[in-house]
């Protein structure tokens, strides 16, 4: 298969900065779609649903790449759907219900050929254990870090991991909106590997 440019259906600042590591050019753009859950529909199939409309809703516009979708999901044991906090009052009811709690990430992954539309989609499974966070614990968690735009209402790279006991999954980058391994994988399915493109040598700087 001819190598496409990439390019992230997201406006996301954490999955674009995730996307760096791989060392590969890419251009972003934000899609736009509904990301109402259909009605009964699991949170697995939502998040792999949702990332590839994403994908597609710029199939038109960017004809020649390879286009990268994600979406991200987090459920409680009982299968509630813990969304985007979008203020605080409604990031201290979530953090409250997590307490103590196991909260499952599915994050949807997929890689659309715009020109041809031959797909890939995957869905990572993460599990963070909470602590027993106490009223306390939140709100300064919630005032340092105001997590608001984000699924679970804590941000991993930061004090977010003070939240848990335990993390269980295979790529940790999934909880922050990117599973990297699984996104490896689809671009050496096609050809692409990181590691075997071409780069500009790095500076190293003299002590």
């Amino acid at each position: 298969m001819n190598l496409r440019p990439l390019l992230l259906a997201s406006s996301s600042p954490y999955r674009r900065n995730l996307l760096t590591r791989l060392g590969l050019p890419f251009e972003t753009a934000s899609p736009d779609i509904d990301e109402s859950p259909a009605e009964n529909e699991t949170a697995e199939h939502l998040a792999t649903r949702l990332a590839q409309k994403k994908a597609e809703a710029l199939a038109k516009a960017w004809p020649d790449h390879w286009i990268i979708g994600s979406d991200q999901v987090a459920c409680l044991q009982d299968g509630t759907l813990l969304n985007k906090p979008g203020n605080h009052e409604q990031a201290v009811q979530q953090l409250l219900r997590s307490s103590g709690q196991r909260v499952s990430f599915m994050t949807g992954l997929a890689l659309l050929n715009s020109g041809s539309g031959e797909l890939q989609t995957h869905c990572e499974h993460f599990h963070a254990h909470f602590r027993q966070l106490s009223p306390e614990e939140i709100e300064n968690y919630l005032h340092l870090e105001t997590p608001y735009d984000c699924a679970g209402s804590f941000k991993m790279e930061g004090l977010g991991i003070t939240l848990f006991s335990r993390l269980e999954g295979r790529d940790p980058n999934s909880l922050v909106g990117l599973p990297l391994i699984a996104l490896n994988d689809m671009l050496r399915n096609w050809g692409l590997n990181p590691l075997l493109q071409p780069r500009a040598p790095s500076t190293k700087l003299e002590p």
